[in-house]
């Protein structure tokens, strides 16, 4: 973290990071917030920026009640909004999309809480004043108003002299919504947005570039480096051959005759090509919706469908088909599901001993949410290859991985390596990572009983995902592949479009047969 000296000599700014994560729960976004919190008060972290939008949720800060909630339960059941409590200051609000939501993690150099309350409102006004509006603050209480209509709502918290909570701006929102409250309290209050005060649908993107701007302006934050110009165009070693079309296209018919989804694909991978030349995939089970929000990954979020029980048959099918010496299953993660999918990676590992017994057979699983019980029904049913990727670094894990935990990560291979199972784990470079902190993830796995690791170099697969940092050169991965060697990993894929399943049957050694896995189960 790098401290930029104030003018009077006291404590230093330090670097503010900004983090943008898209569509969040609600109390996904505050366990985030708490997480930071703590890792802010202990100086582990530089302060923190985060915007986000909300699916449709009524708040009720300190000073609100439920009497604040105008709307009856089951409308709210109906129109699925949550009502939850909080400790943020203040009454009923309504977050949901269309709104522009921020939360400052920030360790206060001025104990003032007015002051901090007031620089929060100066920002708003100051965006608003961009597009040309003339907004007033406090005109019934905290708050932003224009025309005497109110614009952004503020709740604030303050742990340690470290802040979370914060402003929701109304940009493109449904005002409807606002009907099922009473806002902040006051009856009669006129909502209003960005949208119905200027006519048209107002540009997420560029609002949310005005907010940081003035955020930074306000605070006193140094101006990054441009982030567009700061990397090369991709590097040649990026750079993959077009690949030969017609066993890829007898690959892709097969995976829509057997209605399978592959990992290959969801999370376009840059090895797609090579891989269904050679007749090889991973096969992606448990649906092609995935729950959760990670920040480098292009596989669709949102509402999966219900658990295909045929979903296990089909991929053997698959595997049987391809004549696949080894097998590699993945999923989406579940939180819908009460063992997040751990028994259907049980019944497609049975079903594939079933038709393909000499076939090995890798599972990369989720975490499950951290259920000893669902990672229990993988480990009974004894995959060759136990892989759960950890991805990146400590300390990225909140903003990269949100719904996600390192510690958590390490108890899940820890416990698979003490069932005796061969355990596995890959690692993303690029993400703004340290050389210190990759070594002290290698430190970890291995110390967590992995044996087989990979690493390969982040892309971002939009524009709206986590950047790239750098371009890791392949002499770098070369030399972090000695370093895992070193610290006692038996086997090592590092290289710039090394993924975790990449080649994974070249990490399979010795292969075990049939009669192996009946002497351990």
């Amino acid at each position: 973290m790098r401290a930029i000296p104030t003018a009077d000599g006291q404590s230093p700014i330090t670097d503010l990071d900004v983090t943008e994560l898209g569509l969040v729960p609600y109390d996904t976004a505050l366990a985030l917030q708490r997480r930071l919190v703590d890792r802010r008060i202990a100086d582990e972290a530089p302060d923190r920026l985060l915007l986000l939008e909300h699916p449709p949720v009524i708040t009720l800060g300190t000073g609100g009640d439920e009497a604040d909630v105008v709307a009856d339960a089951v409308t709210l059941r109906e129109k699925g909004v949550a009502v939850m409590r909080t400790e943020r200051g203040g009454k009923a609000t309504f977050h949901g999309p269309g709104q522009l939501v921020a939360y400052p993690i920030l360790k206060l150099r001025e104990k003032d809480l007015h002051a901090y309350l007031r620089r929060m409102l100066d920002v708003v006004a100051a965006l608003l004043a961009s597009y040309g509006l003339s907004p007033r603050l406090g005109l019934r209480g905290p708050g932003v108003w224009v025309d005497g209509a109110k614009i952004a709502s503020i709740g604030l918290a303050v742990r340690k002299w470290v802040t979370f909570h914060g402003v929701a701006l109304n940009v493109n929102t449904d005002l409807g919504w606002f009907s099922l409250i009473t806002p902040c309290g006051y009856a009669g209050e006129r909502m209003t947005s960005m949208r119905e005060l200027l006519g048209e649908p107002m540009d997420m993107d560029d609002v949310t570039a005005r907010y940081v701007r003035e955020f930074r302006r306000v605070f006193g934050y140094p101006r990054p480096a441009c982030r567009g110009s700061r990397l090369p165009a991709r590097p040649d070693w990026l750079r993959v051959p077009a690949p030969d079309p017609a066993p890829a296209g007898r690959m892709e018919a097969l995976l829509t005759r057997l209605h399978l989804g592959t990992v290959c694909q969801e999370a376009n991978c840059p090895n797609i090509g090579e891989c269904f030349s050679r007749g090889t995939s991973t096969f992606l089970i448990l649906g092609t919706v995935c729950t959760r929000g990670c920040r480098y990954c292009a596989v669709e979020k949102g509402l999966p469908r219900p658990l295909d029980p045929r979903e296990p048959e089909r991929v053997a099918r698959a595997v049987a088909a391809l004549g696949l010496r080894h097998a590699v299953v993945t999923s989406v993660s579940r939180d819908d599901l009460p063992d997040g999918g751990a028994e259907q990676f049980a019944r497609t590992i049975a079903a594939i001993r079933k038709h393909c017994p000499d076939t090995t057979v890798e599972v990369l699983v989720p975490d499950f949410a951290g259920s000893a019980s669902a990672l229990d029904t993988v480990r009974q049913a004894r995959p060759d290859v136990f892989n759960h990727n950890i991805e990146t670094v400590r300390r990225l894990f909140p903003t990269v991985r949100p719904k996600a935990d390192y510690a958590l990560s390490l108890a899940i291979l820890g416990r698979a390596a003490a069932a005796g199972l061969a355990v596995k784990s890959g690692l993303m470079l690029g993400l703004g990572e340290t050389d210190a902190e990759i070594a002290a993830t290698l430190g970890d796995l291995r110390a967590a009983g992995c044996r087989q690791v990979t690493l390969g170099q982040y892309l971002a697969p939009t524009p709206a995902h986590a950047p790239v940092e750098r371009y890791v050169t392949p002499a770098a991965f070369a030399a972090w592949a000695d370093t895992a060697q070193a610290i006692g990993f038996d086997d090592v894929a590092a290289g710039p479009l090394v993924r975790s399943s990449y080649r994974a049957e070249a990490m399979l050694r010795p292969r075990p047969t049939a009669t192996d896995r009946a002497r351990v189960a």
